[in-house]
């Protein structure tokens, strides 16, 4: 799976990826929706759409506990059977390492290998990974060393854990092997998919990539690539405050912590999930929902705003859902900010921190431009941290127009859309997200030479 890989990646920059698509068969994929990356990795494993499978986004809001999840590991919450349990019911021999793709905690996959950082209560964040069988976890980084999670997520992302994966995949042996390489995500939402920094990162994993696909052909097997979404260019006023529009119209509720404007949820009237193009919009009393409706749709940057039978018709009709989901116009996506004045700003904005936002947040790809010395002011806050001191990384900033590139929409532009790349032929004509569950079996059962 190399994320954002499109059409318009093809030709003399990622020579490798090309000649493997001029060898065999390219399709491309009409995007899951939400095109994101927990929602499209749900589709193309279970076959499903989110009405079933449950994954509306890579987060949402729990009713129950009046909190808003994002990243959660558990498979549990995937509500569907998966690819290789399907494939397990055809011949019980089948084995599967399932290497970074998401919900990759307590599922059936006889291999799994996700990020799972440690975090003791002096705060420090240590990188690990979680393995099934738990032996792998030391296997891998006495080989590999630490994975390097700081190069996964945040203003160092890079090729690094990228490579990392790609060699964890080459020591673990499974009949089917779903390998993880996120590294164009970072480029192209970082300085747009057209920059100069995007060419370099397509080199980079042109060259992982063709490195696994040569290790898998000389075990004579078959190899296919996919991606989730393609990744457009952001307009100039891509950001849309989806919920400080709702708070100012009197809906969103906060609460006042240690000098800071935090977000509560349960006592909100209607709130945001923001999610990329994608927002959840969860309303607390049914009667106002037309209302909010009609609100959201006068609100700059909304592009669609569907409610229950567009729900349905697009397959994302789930307990899960908002009561509407809000799609960005093409170009624009939705922020998870809440508060009016950035000084008052919850202490994690400024910070990477995926689990405790409520909602997506890409600036973490950057460092605040207006700290003078940022690898000073890295380098001061690690060694605090060091030293047994608890410190806030905050050096993310708040202006959430340095993003140049977003994904969401399920109606990418002609050149951006998501890809199926095989070695065994499966056609050309364009598939649904859903349709690589059955493409993974034909690859696995069938007969007809790779």
């Amino acid at each position: 799976l190399v994320v954002g890989l499109t059409p318009k990646c093809l030709g003399q920059h990622a020579p490798r990826i090309t000649a493997f698509a001029n060898a065999g068969s390219m399709r491309t994929i009409r995007p899951a929706f939400p095109a994101v990356t927990c929602s499209a990795q749900a589709a193309m494993l279970t076959g499903q759409q989110p009405s079933v499978h449950g994954i509306v986004g890579n987060g949402w809001y729990d009713r129950e506990s009046a909190e808003i999840r994002f990243w959660k590991q558990s498979n549990h919450l995937v509500r569907a059977p998966k690819v290789w349990e399907a494939a397990r019911q055809r011949d019980r021999s089948v084995t599967c390492a399932k290497l970074f793709w998401w919900y990759n905690m307590h599922s059936s996959a006889d291999i799994a290998v996700t990020p799972r950082p440690m975090y003791p209560a002096d705060g420090r964040k240590i990188p690990d990974v979680y393995t099934t069988p738990p032996g792998l976890r030391n296997e891998l980084q006495d080989a590999l060393g630490r994975f390097p999670l700081f190069k996964f997520w945040g203003p160092m992302a890079g090729i690094e854990s990228s490579q990392w994966i790609a060699e964890s995949a080459k020591r673990t042996d499974a009949t089917l092997s779903l390998v993880y390489l996120p590294h164009l995500d970072y480029s192209h939402q970082k300085f747009s998919a057209d920059s100069p920094e995007a060419i370099a990162a397509l080199r980079e994993i042109d060259a992982v990539v063709g490195d696994l696909i040569d290790h898998y052909q000389r075990r004579d097997a078959r190899v296919s690539l996919v991606s989730e979404y393609g990744i457009e260019p952001c307009a100039h006023d891509a950001p849309i405050h989806i919920n400080r529009a709702l708070r100012k119209a009197g809906f969103v509720s906060t609460r006042e912590e240690l000098g800071r404007d935090m977000l509560d949820p349960g006592a909100s009237r209607v709130f945001a999930v923001a999610d990329h193009q994608i927002a959840h919009v969860y309303v607390r009393e049914h009667a106002n929902v037309a209302a909010v409706a009609s609100l959201c749709e006068s609100i700059p940057g909304v592009d669609t705003v569907l409610g229950t039978s567009q729900k349905h018709e697009l397959g994302i009709e789930h307990d899960r859902a908002g009561d509407l989901i809000l799609v960005a116009e093409p170009g624009r996506w939705f922020t998870y900010y809440h508060w009016l004045d950035d000084a008052i700003a919850p202490d994690f904005a400024r910070t990477v921190d995926i689990h405790r936002k409520p909602g997506y947040d890409p600036c973490e790809l950057f460092i605040d431009p207006a700290i003078n010395t940022p690898k000073l002011a890295v380098a001061s806050r690690l060694l605090r941290k060091k030293l047994g001191m608890r410190t806030l990384m905050d050096v993310i900033p708040l202006d959430a127009s340095l993003v140049r590139g977003t994904h969401g929409r399920s109606t990418p532009q002609t050149g951006r859309e998501p890809v199926w790349i095989s070695s065994h032929s499966t056609g050309t004509e364009p598939i649904a997200a859903s349709d690589v569950h059955d493409l993974i079996l034909e690859q696995l059962f069938s007969q007809s030479p790779a």
